[in-house]
């Protein structure tokens, strides 16, 4: 594929312009669809102003914002499609809309353009059930801001053709992205192994090991993760992050593994939705007061070591049933999330077999599903096989 290939979005939303805006500077001609006039305006307004702030900051020239600018076409008729050779789709996380959403493209573009969608949790092959061709259609998700944040997913289904699939991560690796290859399951490799990131953080609190802030400044001061599990809910937004854990859950058939909170689902009930409702596990208005945090660091350590055992365990049962491999698992989670170590990597650093007593100690502790000790990676501490 080359820039000779025109790009649709679908969606003028926060991803979709951040889509957009990464086809562009890489030289594709870009025509970005809403179905609403007013958000085909907010989105370019936004963009202007996001591109006008890299000059000002000297990060590119004025010549280059304008020749971005000038490659993404606004346009509220879909049939403006008809000459894209990739479109991807970034509304709404509701299958029924996707699924029509594609019913009319495929009526408009060639045979031979390729569609894929930038669903971060809903099943591509449902969705390319839709089509007269599912063949040429995959998941390819994008992580917020699409600008910024390098890691894309690449998502076959079982009805994608291979061949589509390479050539599509080889289109987006162009852009200057990392992109792995996920299997279509819930949650694909990044969603799925940070649940307990936030699900562990949350029974630590529940059983009151610990409280918010000395659980963030565990994970940030010991771990080196650039947020704490509270404080990143908080910025998501507990309607959405719980959302998520309750359509893994769900999807999963109940796998206590992924079951979600109480604890966040009362702050949804009561509208404490973090950030963006001025309250959630922290106060964020003006003359708000947080607690300070215990800085223990013997406690601050058992913390780090629960939450850290489980997520590498979640990891491992990603490479054990083939959702990724092991390198694309931990290029996933350093540039999907910016975790500070891939998780298998660390893994190795800590001792697997430190690892594996670890949450061999929380299972036997609770005699709970949800600690089970991954197959891989007691067989690789049994038979003393390593990554490297």
């Amino acid at each position: 594929m080359n820039k000779d290939i025109t790009v649709g979005v679908i969606g003028a939303g926060t991803m979709g312009a951040g889509i957009a805006q990464v086809a562009s500077t890489n030289g594709h001609t870009v025509y970005l669809y809403d179905a609403y006039a007013e958000q085909l305006t907010k989105a370019q307004t936004g963009l202007e102003k996001i591109l006008n702030r890299q000059v000002e900051k000297k990060r590119m020239t004025q010549d280059e914002v304008d020749g971005i600018l000038s490659r993404i076409h606004f346009v509220e008729d879909i049939t403006q499609f008809k000459n894209c050779g990739f479109v991807i789709e970034a509304i709404i996380e509701n299958i029924d809309i996707k699924k029509d959403a594609f019913q009319r493209l495929e009526g408009i573009v060639s045979k031979d353009c390729i569609l894929t969608s930038n669903t971060s949790s809903l099943s591509i092959a449902s969705i390319s059930s839709a089509l007269k061709k599912p063949e040429r259609f995959l998941g390819v998700h994008f992580f917020n801001p699409a600008p910024l944040m390098k890691l894309v997913e690449i998502i076959p289904s079982v009805a994608t053709n291979p061949e589509i699939a390479n050539s599509t991560k080889q289109f987006i690796s162009d852009w200057g992205k990392v992109t792995v290859l996920a299997k279509d399951t819930p949650g694909f490799i990044v969603n799925r192994v940070a649940r307990p990131f936030y699900s562990e953080a949350l029974r630590i609190l529940e059983e009151g090991v610990a409280d918010v802030p000395t659980i963030d400044w565990a994970m940030k001061e010991l771990g080196g993760f650039r947020m704490g599990p509270f404080e990143l809910m908080d910025l998501i937004g507990h309607d959405v992050n719980y959302e998520v854990t309750s359509s893994v859950f769900k999807e999963f058939y109940y796998d206590p593994r992924f079951k979600p909170s109480f604890t966040q689902k009362r702050l949804v009930e009561a509208g404490w939705l973090g950030r963006k409702s001025g309250k959630g596990f922290y106060n964020y208005g003006e003359q708000a007061t947080n607690v300070e945090p215990n800085r223990n660091k013997e406690l601050g350590e058992e913390i780090l070591n629960r939450i850290l055992v489980m997520l590498i365990n979640e990891a491992f049962d990603a490479v054990f049933m083939n959702i990724g491999s092991a390198k694309d698992v931990d290029l996933a989670m350093q540039n999907g999330v910016n975790y500070p170590k891939g998780l298998l990597a660390w893994a190795e650093e800590i001792g697997l077999e430190n690892v594996l007593a670890k949450i061999t100690e929380l299972y036997n502790e609770y005699l709970e599903d949800r600690y089970r000790p991954n197959p891989l990676l007691k067989k690789m501490v049994r038979e003393q096989i390593s990554f490297k």
